[in-house]
């Protein structure tokens, strides 16, 4: 570990797919330095991609975010930090069952098969699109429709109520007040105890269905509600800022983009370069159990453990130029998923829906372009998940 004076983290991006420039002592101080969370607390931030991969696979290190110690990046995460989350938020082995419960239906093999429908769902948003006519928003237009019916039609959530939970999703991940966050994951697992009673009387077709027809009381009410709340959270937000972002990144590198559409078979290797460039997730979030020696250095038992994949996936020891966007490069060792058991159970899917609405999109609309200054077009604060606030586009 290299000593600087602790560099607050997070901080905004300059550059909607570049991290921080504040970061760059980080990237210089690699694998391990200290950073000052918003209050003020120290916590030990991972920047290396080897050391990464192997403190996310140490069972020493806890992600169970009720424990008074569990680091807070923000007042927004403190607020609700003492509310279970599913997956994220626990440790094995409530976690292996959570996890065995949901994989078969993010396994590589249901990602392959969703694919037409996932195509019908990208076709129809682009369908409406191109007859409303130049311009368009596409966040609102494509971007974030497409990932909201996917997972929608995927956990049986109706795709009717998508005005409420995007709204509310939006409030619990960048809310302007903790008091906004704590309100909107009230209001979602207030519409998912409805939403399973009506289940329960009426099945239907999707996860939650299956998941509340178990007859051995696994999972239980609240667990479900929770699965439920990070399932349908994750499953639009994440992708729909990769898809805004993805699109404007691609735009602002003209000779990748149309090294791209020359050779479409180069489009599963441009969705990993472009999952490690971007790095939406960036702040993967831990707690040390015990001790961990790394290279002379302790992390202190209690200690919180935080990984930036924006720093982490552009490691050059591992990322020859790794600034650079580069198709011909092997980028499939990112941590964008994280890594380990708490890997991203969606990965198969979002891989899926990117590569389809990236393709569809430039295909069926080889003029497209930014429709206002790059400068000028606004993006998410470094507190969330990275992406475009607005794309404004033309064609």
């Amino acid at each position: 570990m290299t000593e600087t004076e602790p560099v607050a983290f997070p901080q905004d991006r300059t550059c909607p797919y570049q991290p921080p420039t504040a970061y760059d002592p980080l990237r210089a101080a690699r694998p391990l330095t200290r950073v000052a969370l918003f209050d003020g607390r120290p916590a030990w931030l991972v920047t290396g991609h080897a050391l990464a991969r192997n403190l996310l696979a140490d069972p020493r290190l806890s992600t169970d975010r009720t424990h008074p110690d569990f680091p807070a990046p923000t007042a927004r995460f403190a607020a609700v930090r003492n509310r279970r989350t599913a997956l994220l938020g626990v440790d094995d082995p409530e976690h292996r069952t959570q996890r065995r419960m949901m994989i078969p239906s993010f396994t590589l093999k249901r990602a392959t098969e969703l694919r037409p429908r996932i195509q019908r769902i990208v076709d129809e948003r682009l369908d409406a699109m191109i007859a409303q006519g130049p311009p368009a928003e596409l966040v609102t237009s494509f971007a974030l429709p497409v990932p909201s019916m996917v997972i929608c039609a995927l956990l049986g959530v109706p795709y009717a109520d998508h005005h409420f939970f995007e709204g509310q999703s939006r409030r619990l991940l960048r809310g302007p007040t903790a008091a906004d966050t704590q309100d909107a994951r009230d209001q979602l697992e207030a519409y998912f105890h409805e939403l399973i009673d009506s289940k329960q009387k009426e099945p239907g077709d999707g996860i939650l269905d299956e998941l509340v027809q178990l007859s051995d009381g696994t999972p239980s009410r609240e667990e479900l509600i929770s699965l439920a709340v990070i399932l349908l959270v994750a499953g639009h937000e994440t992708t729909a800022n990769m898809i805004s972002l993805g699109t404007y990144t691609l735009l602002q590198h003209p000779e990748r983009l149309t090294e791209l559409r020359a050779d479409p078979a180069l489009l599963p290797t441009a969705v990993e370069e472009l999952l490690r460039l971007l790095s939406i997730a960036d702040g993967l979030l831990r707690r040390a159990t015990e001790d961990i020696e790394v290279d002379g250095t302790t992390i202190r038992e209690g200690d919180g453990v935080l990984f930036s994949t924006s720093v982490i996936n552009r490691d050059e020891t591992v990322y020859a130029d790794p600034d650079a966007l580069d198709w011909h490069r092997s980028a499939r060792h990112h941590v964008a998923f994280g890594f380990g058991i708490h890997q991203c159970l969606g990965q198969n899917l979002a891989r899926a829906e990117l590569e389809i609405a990236l393709h569809a999109l430039f295909d069926r609309l080889p003029e497209l372009r930014l429709a206002a200054p790059a400068a000028e077009i606004p993006f998410k604060p470094g507190d969330t998940v990275q992406g475009m606030l607005e794309l404004p586009v033309t064609w």
